[in-house]
């Protein structure tokens, strides 16, 4: 199985884990004359639902040769993201989702933390080997 797909269903066995009911997979994000599909950009958006709250996930996976270049490409998609959601379902949260690997070797270092509080971006972080939502961070 592609890293891609493995990331895609750990993340999603891990929202249902943490009791979120899938609502979409993929979300389809259209607005005017755009439409993004889950294959754009080897992005997969999900939308879920728990108690009211109503998500999108954009899943980034960091297996490039370089996670700078992964980062970059993330915060575009996710800014993209961010503002399509906002103009066509803002009863939305846009969330990244990310491994925690990922998340303890590369986001918590000082200059990467500034760029994701100063991009105001939403990030949940899951246990891929144990499909577990470890962290949300808002």
């Amino acid at each position: 199985m592609p890293a891609r797909d493995f990331y895609h269903d750990a993340v999603k066995s891990a929202l249902i884990k943490d009791n979120w009911a899938i609502a979409a997979d993929p979300y389809l994000i259209q607005c005017e004359d755009i439409d993004l599909s889950a294959d754009i950009a080897d992005s997969r958006p999900i939308a879920a639902e728990r108690e009211g709250h109503k998500i999108v996930v954009n899943i980034e996976c960091f297996v490039g040769r370089s996670l700078m270049t992964d980062f970059h490409l993330a915060v575009g998609r996710y800014k993209l993201y961010q503002m399509l959601v906002e103009k066509t379902a803002p009863e939305y949260e846009l969330y990244l989702a990310i491994d925690d690997i990922t998340y303890n070797n590369f986001f918590r270092r000082e200059g990467i933390d500034f760029l994701v509080q100063s991009s105001q971006i939403k990030i949940f972080v899951v246990n891929i080997d144990e499909q577990e939502i470890v962290q949300w961070i808002s």
